[in-house]
């Protein structure tokens, strides 16, 4: 027997660890784990991302089912369970597909020693990425850390080779023939149902084709694809979406080589993670207003962009990206707080939250990031909201206070804020 371990890959069709542990064995053993290093770590009991793992999770097991197999769905410490499992049964190897987390990293090679010392491989593969690790680097074999000659790169080497789906269906018969077992229950996890709502797997060649004009205005029904949590749990092949990319907008796909381009900084440089890519950028005199912070969270800043953009996340999960840019934005240097804060309160609150992406936005947004824009490029909320969001849609549709008295007067002048932010990054960064 050897085991598969479903991750950020939550689909049977089109996922590489799968396809090769299928076509090179007769037993395959699906596996997922409810990992409780990462489920201790979340305070909300109603995260919706649990939720949406959870019926995932359970609709796979119900098509292995259906298949003759199962999905074996196990709840601890993802090296405790290995032990376990391990010592209860014949398994010649392990498979999955690459996580680039550094403590992803940190667990799988915990588990690659554990399965070495009993002789059994530990087989990875990529599967969430177009490229990884070392495959796009620099003429000097460096990775890259400016973006557009890195999509320049990527754009040269992209050949049908890299956008071929892994034909599983093929190989089904290596399914493991075994027993149905019970899944655990969400409140068994710690857990309760979410009442937020997932977005489907849909893009519509539509959207693609009209997403380089729609896609910086929030207000614009359909006019983004809204799969980032799909993309980010592996439920739709990033191979599947860059093809149609190829076929419909050159734009949505640099947007995918984007996401690539973060997973790259991240397996280069891990210590982003926690500080700025630019370590001059923690030398700024960041403020520390708790009063500030909670009004930035609660949408109560007095710009209405600003506050339609959180509040869309606080009720939704979501966030428009144009939006995002101009809320990292003002965090950072209008009310001149550590872009960590945003990151973190980000890390909680996004359905598609994923580090890498959420990690090089932030730090994109601060000026501290790899390819960042510049300390003195500051958005102006307003200006931001009169260009994109005219008609006050948006607005109206998350402040519908917005004129009237019950809104509140902006907490700080766009003019002093940005007078304020050009002074303290010039005083630390001139150092």
């Amino acid at each position: 027997m050897v085991l598969f371990w479903f991750r950020r890959d939550l689909r049977l069709n089109d996922n590489a660890g799968l396809f090769h542990a299928l076509k090179e064995s007769t037993e395959v053993q699906p596996l997922f784990i409810f990992d409780t290093d990462i489920l201790d770590k979340l305070d909300d009991k109603q995260d919706a991302r649990v939720t949406f793992i959870y019926d995932t999770v359970s609709a796979l097991k119900a098509t292995l089912q259906k298949k003759k197999s199962d999905l074996w769905v196990r709840h601890g410490n993802a090296l405790e369970v290995f032990k376990e499992l391990l010592m209860q049964h014949n398994v010649a190897a392990i498979y999955t597909n690459h996580d680039y987390e550094p403590a992803a990293r940190k667990r799988d090679a915990a588990i690659a020693k554990l399965a070495k010392s009993l002789k059994i491989e530990f087989k990875s593969y990529k599967d969430q990425t177009l490229f990884e690790k070392d495959e796009i680097l620099t003429g000097q074999g460096k990775p890259y850390t400016v973006y557009t000659p890195y999509k320049s790169n990527v754009l040269k080497s992209l050949t049908p080779f890299y956008l071929k789906s892994y034909p599983n269906d093929l190989y089904e018969s290596a399914f493991a023939k075994t027993k149905p077992e019970k899944m655990p229950t969400l409140k068994s996890l710690g857990f309760e149902r979410s009442p937020l709502e997932f977005p489907p797997i849909e893009l519509s060649s539509k959207m693609l084709k009209n997403y380089a004009k729609d896609r910086d205005l929030p207000a614009v029904e359909g006019g983004t694809s809204h799969l980032g949590l799909h993309l980010r749990f592996g439920t739709v092949s990033v191979r599947e979406l860059a093809r149609e990319g190829m076929k419909y907008s050159p734009v949505w796909l640099s947007e995918l080589i984007w996401r690539d381009f973060f997973m790259q900084i991240l397996w280069h440089f891990p210590e982003v993670e926690k500080r700025s890519f630019r370590p001059e950028y923690d030398k700024i005199a960041w403020r520390k207003s708790k009063a500030d912070f909670t009004r930035w969270c609660e949408g109560r800043t007095g710009y209405p962009m600003v506050d339609a953009g959180m509040r869309e996340l606080n009720q939704t999960g979501f966030m428009h990206n144009r939006v995002r840019m101009v809320v990292a934005s003002f965090l950072c240097k209008h009310l001149l707080i550590h872009w960590f804060h945003g990151e973190r309160y980000f890390a909680k609150k996004l359905l598609d939250y994923d580090l890498a992406a959420n990690n090089g936005n932030w730090q994109w947004a601060a000026g501290s990031g790899c390819d960042a824009a510049p300390y003195f490029r500051i958005f102006n909320p307003e200006t931001q909201a009169d260009k994109f969001d005219p008609e006050l849609k948006y607005i109206k549709k998350w402040v519908p206070e917005y004129g009237t008295d019950a809104y509140p007067e902006p907490m700080i002048d766009h003019n002093e804020a940005r007078g304020r932010c050009l002074q303290a990054f010039t005083k630390a960064l001139k150092k």
